[in-house]
């Protein structure tokens, strides 16, 4: 069993790689760059259901993460022209004007940065619970934005940074999402995995049992922290400008739907959740446009399709109230069920 399921899952990885090969090859530059967004955000999306689903945590601190990472990754990947051209008010601060690093060991530092601030905001923020813990993690988040937008000589304040260069492709953002989920999936399976369920379930249970409730609490916020980090690296080297105002609360919600949708607590809903979400979003691009009907012709209205979308997703929340995928996760055992189940009916036969 465990050998077959270690087949099937080797040749998902080869279609997988050929996928990207073809993609990457005949696809044109805005397909590739949803695909790429979808990668993203499966990685955003993994890191905070860590904290909050599997853990049980209201963190609401997520963008702050993201815009460490961003910021660290865009500063150590521009080129000393770039920095200059950026930095035209106020000079960059002298030990990072003339730093140029490698693409992944920037990545890195990002995440390392990013889990090395989630450490120090979750060591005395987790005392709190529920509704406090939220507010006291959206204010974080927020404190990390008003610094950078007034930290002028390192981050080029409210102007942003521009001329990022766009290192982020398909390669990197998928491959570190395949990472992201192998490792989250280890992770979950693990005793740790097994402790932040029990403290989501019941934590005066998981105390009496055993369990250092601020141990696991810090580490799973810290590891979440450190793959926010990293998906804000590859968002920013794919956008290729940043700036401060990017990384408001509405970022936040955009990653907090996508696991509400998926499933709190399922790797397999986020992934689902992040593809689907970031595709029907540019789906849904053309209600923001003029519609001509024929006879006559709809005006477009800017932001419709958020409005669309609000209430597609508000019909599956009320039908499917622990999201697409609730707490089960892919199986190949019952992905071949399931084969099993279809075949006899399209040959006309019984189950």
């Amino acid at each position: 069993m465990m050998k077959r399921d270690y087949y099937l899952t080797s040749i998902s990885l080869v279609l997988l790689v050929i996928f990207l090969y073809f993609a990457d090859m005949y696809m044109d530059a805005y397909i590739i760059r949803i695909l790429n967004l979808c990668a993203i955000y499966t990685i955003l999306g993994l890191s905070m259901n860590l904290i909050n689903g599997f853990t049980g945590l209201f963190s609401l601190g997520h963008a702050g993460f993201m815009a460490i990472g961003a910021y660290t990754t865009a500063i150590l990947t521009l080129s000393v022209d770039a920095k200059v051209q950026n930095f035209f008010l106020e000079p960059i601060a002298a030990p990072l004007a003339n730093v140029v690093w490698p693409f992944f060991p920037a990545l890195l530092l990002a995440g390392i940065l990013s889990a090395l601030v989630g450490f120090l905001i979750g060591a005395p923020a987790l005392r709190l619970k529920g509704d406090y813990l939220a507010i006291a993690t959206l204010g974080f988040a927020e404190i990390i934005r008003v610094v950078f937008t007034n930290t002028q000589n390192i981050t080029n304040g409210a102007l942003g940074l521009k001329r990022i260069p766009p290192y982020t492709n398909l390669w990197w953002s998928f491959g570190i999402a395949v990472f992201t989920v192998i490792f989250m999936a280890l992770l979950i399976n693990s005793s740790y995995g097994r402790a932040f369920k029990a403290i989501r379930e019941d934590e005066i249970a998981a105390e009496s049992m055993g369990i250092n409730l601020f141990k696991h609490k810090v580490m799973s916020f810290t590891i979440g922290a450190f793959f926010a980090g990293v998906g804000g690296g590859l968002l920013g080297n794919l956008l290729g400008t940043i700036d401060p105002a990017m990384f408001r609360f509405t970022l936040t919600f955009n990653i907090l739907l996508i696991i509400v949708l998926g499933g709190m607590g399922s790797i397999t809903g986020t992934v689902i959740s992040a593809f689907v979400v970031t595709i029907s979003l540019e789906a849904l691009r053309f209600l923001d446009q003029p519609i001509d009907l024929g006879l006559f012709v709809i005006p477009g209205i800017a932001g419709m399709r958020m409005v669309v979308f609000s209430v597609l997703l508000m019909l599956v929340v009320l039908f499917y109230r622990h999201g697409l995928m609730g707490t089960n996760e892919f199986s190949w055992d019952k992905f071949l069920k399931v084969l099993r189940f279809k075949r006899p009916l399209l040959k006309g036969g019984k189950n």
